[in-house]
C-alpha cells in the first residue's frame, strides 16, 4: 500500500482552540464574534470535540449573546450540543459579572457622589430577567452602609419589601438612602406607580429617621435618577 493512502487526513480543526488560546491571551475578547465568544467559553465545557456549530445554534435559538445567557437554564441545555454542565457555566458569566461589578465598585466606607450611585446600584441588576428592588444605604456622610438587592420576583405587595427597607435602614443605622427597580421591559420611564411607590417608601423611611434621595429605575443598558426627572423632582426635595 502505498504511503499516501496510509497517512491518516489532517483534521481541518487541529490547532484551532490553541489559535483562540492566543487570541484572547493578546487582546481579550477584541474582534470575537459573539459565536465566537460562545465556542470559547465552551472548551472549558466540552474537552474535545467542535463548539462552533453549538456556538451558532445558541445564536439561531436565543437571537444574542446576552439573551444566550439570560436565557433559562433548562431552555439552554435543550439546544443540541448542551447539556446541564455547557448550560450552567454560560448561566454562571453574568452572575461572576455582576459580583466582580459589585466589588470593584465597593464603596464601603468611601463618600459616595451622585455620578457613582447610579452605576453602583446597576451592577446589582446585570443578569437578571425578572423583577427586583435594591436599596443602597449611606451614613449622613454618605458613605455606603449597605448596597443589594431585597426582593426578587413580581412585587404583589409594596408594603411587603417596604417593611425590609424600614428594617434594613434601622439595622444599619442609615441615614440616607436610594432604592432601585428595574424594568425587564427595557424601558427606563418611571410609571404612575413607581411614583406613588416612591412616595410611599418616602415616607416609611422618613418615620425612623432616613431620608430617601433618589429612586433609579434600570434597564439592561441604561438608568434613570427620579431626583433627576422633571417629572418626579418634587418628591425629592
Amino acid at each position: 500500500m502505498e504511503k499516501a493512502k496510509k497517512k491518516k487526513e489532517k483534521n481541518p480543526h487541529a490547532g484551532h482552540r490553541i489559535r483562540m488560546k492566543e487570541r484572547f491571551k493578546l487582546h481579550g475578547f477584541e474582534g470575537f464574534e459573539e459565536h465566537e465568544i460562545l465556542e470559547f467559553l465552551l472548551f472549558y465545557a466540552v474537552p474535545q470535540g467542535d463548539t462552533n456549530e453549538t456556538a451558532h445554534r445558541l445564536l439561531e435559538a436565543f437571537g444574542s449573546l446576552s439573551a444566550v445567557m439570560d436565557a433559562p437554564l433548562r431552555s439552554i441545555e435543550q439546544v443540541k450540543g448542551m447539556g446541564e454542565h455547557s448550560a450552567i457555566l454560560l448561566k454562571m458569566i453574568p452572575q461572576a459579572c455582576r459580583s466582580y461589578l459589585k466589588d470593584k465598585d465597593n464603596y464601603q466606607n468611601k463618600i459616595m457622589s451622585d455620578d457613582v450611585i447610579g452605576r453602583v446600584l446597576f451592577g446589582n441588576f446585570m443578569g437578571k430577567v425578572d423583577e427586583a428592588v435594591a436599596l443602597l444605604l449611606m451614613d449622613s456622610k454618605r458613605k455606603q452602609l449597605f448596597c443589594g438587592i431585597v426582593t426578587e420576583g413580581t412585587v404583589n405587595s409594596v408594603n411587603i419589601y417596604i417593611r425590609k427597607l424600614v428594617a434594613l435602614a434601622l439595622q444599619y443605622n442609615a441615614s440616607l438612602a436610594v432604592l432601585a427597580h428595574n424594568h425587564p421591559s427595557g424601558v427606563a420611564l418611571p410609571s404612575k406607580d413607581d411614583l406613588v411607590t416612591t412616595q410611599m417608601v418616602k415616607e416609611a423611611l422618613a418615620l425612623v429617621g432616613v431620608r430617601l434621595i433618589d429612586h433609579f429605575i434600570i434597564t439592561d443598558d441604561d438608568f434613570v435618577s427620579l431626583a433627576q426627572s422633571e417629572i418626579s423632582r418634587s418628591l425629592f426635595f
